[in-house]
């Protein structure tokens, strides 16, 4: 990822988990943290568990999200030089936390107050943990797409069919290793399966709320059976593969535990009693490994998946 793309990403979090913005640029992001995204990155367990023991507000932390180091420093040194004051909306923040924490304070005092600064780019650590609460908030999810609401009459229902929506990674390993990602829909009404569903949905407007002069149709079958239509969609499209470079790595495996064998045997059989068994371990130990490593392997896992409900009867 690149500055544009980090900087547009760690905006969509924020704003998804309602945090407030206090200002912005192409390069940094100022921003006061909503109570869901506070707990999630802060890891303060000890003042949580004291609001929600007490029912006290939340007091919520500030921070300095910079996403271009080098342009942001920039911009602040050319700040600086012109004689421009910081920015308002970071001192006003930081003087607002000082005085609900501790009172009144000199302006002096509250004037050096600043928020913590972080460097967000790829591969940092606080990067990578907005990531996380990202995977760990969106893994499930349950939306409606919002209607045309230029079509109809304000007093006609209009039918909604849940669908279950499934991403699925899937991965061919041996030596090497490549991955696919499959995303299959299916009607909870009906049955119906579809593949390409996230392609779909990226054409809808979808939202939390339910929308108002809809209903939600019957469903037909169980959670449990549409992700059985799921695995049994994907097994057939995966049973219409090409599986020769299984064989190849069947063929490189079996050619490395020759290898391995004939280099401890001998040192088994040549070996001391008081060695035997330690090389013996050792050799199971790198047989164990080279399988590992060469036997070939599919494996499909659930990325994320959530409940759509779309307008129609499918």
């Amino acid at each position: 990822m690149n500055e544009k793309q980090v900087h547009k990403y760690v905006q969509r979090y924020l704003e998804a988990t309602g945090c407030s913005i206090l200002e912005k640029s192409p390069h940094h992001i100022a921003v006061k943290l909503s109570p869901d995204a506070d707990r999630e990155l802060t890891n303060r367990p000890y003042y949580w568990s004291f609001v929600d023991r007490v029912g006290a507000e939340p007091e919520t932390m500030s921070y300095l999200f910079v996403t271009d180091r080098s342009k942001f420093d920039a911009q602040e040194k050319g700040a600086e030089a012109g004689g421009e004051p910081p920015p308002d909306a970071r001192t006003a923040a930081a003087d607002a936390a000082l005085g609900r924490s501790f009172g009144f304070l000199n302006t002096s005092i509250a004037g050096q107050a600043r928020m913590p600064r972080e460097d967000l780019y790829f591969g940092s650590r606080r990067l990578e943990q907005l990531f996380q609460a990202a995977r760990s908030g969106g893994s499930y999810v349950y939306l409606f797409q919002e209607p045309d609401k230029r079509s109809g009459h304000p007093l006609q229902s209009t039918p909604y069919t849940a669908w279950l929506g499934v991403n699925i990674r899937v991965e061919f390993a041996c030596d090497r290793k490549r991955e696919e990602i499959h995303s299959f829909g299916v009607s909870l009404v009906t049955g119906h399966c579809v593949e390409g569903f996230h392609d779909r949905l990226q054409a809808c407007k979808l939202t939390m709320k339910l929308p108002s002069n809809i209903h939600i149709a019957k469903n037909g079958i169980s959670y449990n059976r549409a992700l059985a239509i799921v695995e049994q969609t994907l097994e057939r499209k995966l049973r219409s593969y090409d599986y020769s470079w299984a064989e190849d790595a069947t063929t490189r495996l079996k050619d490395e535990l020759q290898r391995i064998s004939d280099y401890y045997e001998p040192l088994v059989e040549h070996a001391t009693e008081e060695n035997k068994e330690a090389i013996r371990n050792q050799y199971r130990q790198r047989e164990a490994e080279i399988r590992w490593q060469f036997e070939p392997r599919v494996t499909a896992s659930a990325i994320n998946c959530g409940i759509f409900h779309l307008p129609g009867i499918h």
